[in-house]
């Protein structure tokens, strides 16, 4: 238990974005379900304001609240992997990079996020992007069953067989269901070698590049999960010095099978966009494809994410995406168009609580910053190139790319879609008091 005059509080409280500073009453670190189950009969008790941390780097940090009960699940670190099932069982306080770590010992892998420091709680709940989601999915779609609190202090298994109605909220719900301290995946044959793109073009030939990504989207098969990014240059020891810092378009893909003369084939599209500053695809452990961009996130820096689902990238949305990017307020901040379809389409609208299976691009305006003066311009950017891009969308937002606090309320209906009165329903049968309602309000 960590309170104020703990020494280890600010540390405690802290979270992966620097922008989030709030001061929890009280922090439960728990070790096991057992703990998580007394932080909930205290809560039920007392009636603190409660959020759930989990590994701690949604960008919103809702992990942590101000004068309230955090449940700080990030201790709970404990991974098994069943090779012979093809199943991985894992605490809520793992990240990604732990779990690809477990899992590609025996070349297996579930969907992931892009992130390797990403916790594997959040991005699920939330539904799940990642490298390989055409082939496979998004993390929520590989969810076997998982091991929940409920607000009675119930320990309850949820799977298609069991508490159903949890089990489909879970999957793309977000927040606000009860306490996830494990959750189980099915695991895909991936690795340990994957085979993948990246090439950066001139920021001069910006549309031209996106034009041309664009329509490659549309043929490339499912085994292929492109995706564009317009930002800087990294300082990488594999580039020229001179290029380090530059504006450029990075077109990436992944493929989601066995890095062989069909992963080739399969990805030129991706690779023949017009002449590039420089090409770095080829074959790489998928370990280090997933922890490929985390040191350019690092802990403590600001940020600040919003995103639409979009069925359509029109040439007039193009220059609209195009136009708001040049104004980038910093070399941190970028914009990311991330194709949707194949498998994650394949699973029914209704089948799980992700409202936007049939969405075939997300467009994430990312804005990354030190400066805490440069807060009001940097959030001002990302929430206005939003703003812009709002007629070209499909109405749709992710809710793990879904802003601060202040934005649940105007995108409550966009990020649920027509699942939003199943999704209340459920929240008021397993918590009719209300313990967990303003976890649920939070992107």
């Amino acid at each position: 238990m960590i309170d104020r005059g703990h020494p280890g509080y600010d540390e405690a409280r802290a979270v992966w974005n620097g922008l989030i500073d709030r001061r929890p009453a009280l922090i439960a670190r728990c070790s096991g379900t057992a703990d998580v189950v007394e932080a909930v009969r205290a809560a039920r008790e007392h009636r603190p304001v409660v959020s759930i941390r989990g590994g701690g780097h949604q960008v919103a940090g809702s992990g942590v609240c101000d004068d309230g009960l955090v449940i700080d699940l990030s201790r709970m670190k404990g991974v098994h992997v069943d090779p012979a099932a093809r199943t991985a069982r894992a605490q809520a306080g793992v990240r990604w990079g732990e779990l690809d770590r477990e899992t590609q010992l025996h070349g297996l892998a579930t969907p992931g996020g892009e992130i390797s420091a990403t916790g594997i709680a959040g991005l699920t709940l939330g539904g799940g992007f990642g490298f390989v989601m055409r082939t496979f999915g998004l993390s929520c779609d590989s969810l076997r069953s998982l091991e929940i609190v409920t607000a009675d202090g119930t320990v309850r298994t949820a799977s298609r067989d069991e508490e159903p109605d949890l089990f489909w909220a879970a999957r793309g719900g977000g927040r606000g269901i009860g306490v996830v301290t494990s959750f189980e995946y099915d695991l895909h044959a991936l690795g340990p070698e994957v085979a993948g793109v990246l090439v950066l073009h001139p920021y001069e030939r910006a549309e031209d590049v996106l034009r041309a990504w664009r329509d490659a989207t549309c043929t490339a098969p499912e085994t292929v999960t492109p995706e564009l990014l317009l930002w800087s240059v990294p300082a990488l020891p594999v580039i020229p010095e001179e290029l380090h810092g530059a504006n450029c378009v990075m077109v990436g893909a992944v493929y989601g099978g066995p890095p062989d003369d069909g992963a080739s084939a399969a990805l030129a599209p991706q690779r023949e966009l017009g002449p590039p500053l420089i090409d770095l695809s080829g074959t790489l452990p998928y370990v280090t494809l997933q922890s490929a961009n985390t040191w350019r996130f690092p802990d403590g820096e600001r940020y600040f994410m919003k995103s639409h689902f979009m069925d359509e990238l029109s040439d007039e949305a193009i220059r609209t995406v195009l136009d708001w990017d040049s104004r980038r307020p910093t070399p941190e901040s970028l914009t990311v168009i991330r194709t949707l379809g194949g498998a994650v389409a394949r699973v029914g609208p209704d089948d799980s609580a992700f409202a936007h299976r049939s969405a075939r691009y997300n467009v994430s305006f990312d804005a990354g910053w030190q400066d805490p003066a440069l807060d009001e311009a940097a959030i001002g950017w990302a929430r206005s190139a939003w703003d812009a891009l709002r007629p070209f969308s499909s109405g749709g937002t992710y809710v793990n790319f879904a802003g601060l606090g202040e934005d649940a309320s105007e995108l409550r209906g966009a990020v649920f879609g027509s699942h939003e009165e199943r999704l209340e329903g459920i929240r008021a049968a397993y918590d009719p008091e209300g313990l967990f309602a303003p976890a649920a309000r939070r992107p």
